[in-house]
């Protein structure tokens, strides 16, 4: 091959990846790529208000760490007051983070107020601060606000059931919320529905007693109508 040859199929080579780079490149950019890469690369700075907000939750969790592990009743009291106050301190600053909503829930639940730690709940999980959790934490959340709902006796069906099966599908970690969705689910005689919950329980913790012992009972339930 002649070097003129050579150095026109160099040149065309070139501008062939040139071309395609450029395509490749507004294609990303169509689609919004290269500015949110940007985006998280960008510094920063911290918003003030957010970090003091995570300075009171911080504060709030320690004392409601505190509250369960004591054994008086007006000792436990007490801490879930000051951390209640510390929660609604961490709202003020920074009302989208669902933690301190989550926080202010647990609070609130020490003191026996459940219908207010129910709001609490409602408020981690509406669409202003539901963002800022992992699927995980959302999860948990839902699971907490299913117990809380049993306990007011808000079972209905369409409500704890849509909460338990939502928590399972963000946390289908979680052996305590399956044991629950089938404790649910039996309650409202959904018998197949139960059954397949306490068996996803007990492959994640065999040894767990409620779900082994409802296993037995819905299966001799079932063999008696057959």
């Amino acid at each position: 091959m002649e070097p003129d040859e050579k150095k026109a199929m160099i040149r065309d080579i070139a501008l062939q990846v040139i071309v395609i780079s450029l395509a490749i490149f507004s294609f990303l950019w169509m689609h919004g790529i290269p500015q949110r890469l940007y985006a998280k690369l960008r510094y920063r700075p911290p918003n003030p208000r957010a970090v003091q907000a995570k300075g009171h939750f911080v504060k709030g969790a320690q004392l409601i760490a505190q509250a369960r592990r004591s054994k008086t009743a007006s000792v436990t009291t007490s801490l879930a007051k000051q951390a209640l106050a510390e929660a609604e301190k961490a709202i003020e600053l920074d009302p989208k983070d669902a933690a301190s909503h989550f926080l202010k829930s647990m609070a609130l639940d020490l003191q026996g107020f459940r219908s207010n730690a129910l709001d609490a709940l409602d408020a981690a999980l509406s669409p202003l601060a539901a963002a800022s959790l992992a699927a995980d934490e959302r999860g948990d959340a839902l699971l907490k606000r299913a117990e809380l709902k049993i306990a007011l006796s808000e079972r209905r069906a369409d409500s704890v059931l849509a909460d338990l099966n939502e928590s399972v599908k963000l946390s289908p970690r979680n052996a305590k919320a399956w044991c629950m969705l089938g404790e649910c689910c039996e309650g409202n005689e959904m018998g197949e529905e139960a059954k397949k919950a306490y068996k996803e329980a007990l492959e994640l913790e065999p040894q767990l007693n409620v779900a082994q012992e409802a296993l037995k009972r819905l299966g001799s339930s079932t063999e008696s109508k057959v």
